[in-house]
């Protein structure tokens, strides 16, 4: 390689490290767990190191969803009407319209938005392109007029996703995205925009965080298959033995840091080891025990912005029960104490619902008067 194919080189490197580490919205994490009865849940937490408003908002059937070209082009916006209700959440920090990055409808298909910085370079639409969506309404699109991974998987390549930063604002960062789509049947579907171009890959570990792009985490995990749940509990040395000081020492070196790279690894393997959930209730347990290894407490992740310091953490988690259509909620300062909500109640309301995320029910769950009462 020549001198300057190497400064070239180098430059590439160099550029795409700065994108990557330039944005601190890079630690979301994405699992499906699927249960012996057939449940499935999708869930996922929500990392930012910013206040975004968080606000959960239901979505009644029939809602008019914008399907637009950017304003430049002058294209005849269109508008669809949701076939199905549903419910996710949205960032109230943004202006003029709901950018839906998690949610679930009434049929049973989930989505999450997880940032992709440094490789998503989403879709141009021309004058002679017919269907288009911005990325800030392809949650809405896709959660209102899909019911399945399979006609989703056939028809969203007819349209073409775009974004024009000019056309939003309140976002502090530019909002690079790849998605999880998953239904109730189990399948799932990871959807990405690199170099222009839509490109959909099948989700074979069930699991997504962020950056680099799907394909390079599945190889990745090549990397890790001496990992395993049976350790060894002693090995002869000469006329001794040396004996596990515990029990885990099999997944010495699973990876422990925050690192996108890092929790997908550590949630593919904690899903593929872990005991099969037999019920959609140990389903979501097992889900919430498998986030719980990569939640990341305000202040242990941080970088510099100038002179401040920023810190991403653990914002929100939800938990969507995808056949019974439910959902499981837990903000920051409530972590360990969900609450739930029957989606079938809220889908059958004519009118739309939001509140702010930090501002639901949470509840205490003191129970010691009870537990004192139980005294004989």
């Amino acid at each position: 390689m020549n001198s300057q194919a190497i400064s070239k080189f180098s430059r590439g490197i160099i550029g795409l490290c700065i994108a990557a580490f330039t944005h601190h919205t890079v630690a979301c994490t994405a699992i499906n767990v699927t249960a012996k009865d057939g449940a499935v849940i999708a869930a996922r937490t929500m990392e930012w190191a910013y206040d975004m408003q968080w606000t959960l908002k239901s979505v009644p059937v029939g809602t008019a969803i914008s399907l637009s070209a950017p304003a430049k082009l002058k294209l005849p916006a269109t508008t669809a009407k949701s076939k199905y209700a549903f419910i996710g959440v949205v960032p109230a920090i943004l202006k003029g319209t709901d950018a839906f990055l998690e949610g679930q409808n009434s049929a049973g298909l989930g989505i999450s938005g997880n940032f992709l910085p440094g490789f998503t370079e989403y879709q141009t639409v021309t004058n002679k392109d017919k269907n288009f969506v911005s990325v800030i309404n392809l949650g809405s699109f896709v959660l209102g007029m899909f019911d399945n991974v399979k006609s989703l998987r056939t028809e969203l390549p007819k349209y073409k996703v775009w974004f024009d930063p000019s056309e939003v604002s309140g976002l502090p960062t530019p909002p690079w995205l790849h998605f999880v789509v998953t239904d109730r049947t189990g399948e799932s579907i990871v959807i990405e925009f690199v170099k222009g171009r839509m490109v959909i890959s099948d989700n074979v570990a069930q699991v997504l965080t962020n950056a680099p792009t799907y394909d390079w985490h599945v190889t990745n995990l090549r990397n890790y298959l001496s990992l395993t749940k049976e350790g060894v509990a002693s090995v002869p040395y000469r006329d001794a033995s040396a004996t596990a000081a515990g029990q885990g020492g099999a997944l010495i070196g699973m990876p422990g840091d925050y690192q996108p790279s890092s929790r997908f690894v550590r949630a593919a393997f904690l899903r593929y080891l872990a005991t099969p959930a037999q019920t959609a209730s140990e389903a979501s347990q097992l889900a919430a025990h498998i986030l719980n290894n990569v939640d990341i407490p305000l202040g242990v992740v941080s970088s510099k912005e100038g002179t401040k310091t920023v810190s991403d953490y653990t914002q929100w988690v939800m938990i969507k029960d995808l056949k019974n259509n439910r959902v499981m909620i837990a903000n920051d300062k409530n972590r360990t104490n969900y609450i739930t909500l029957d989606l079938n109640q809220i889908f059958s309301e004519k009118k739309p619902v939001s509140q702010l995320i930090d501002a639901l029910p949470y509840q205490p769950n003191d129970v010691t008067a009870k537990f004192k009462a139980t005294a004989k």
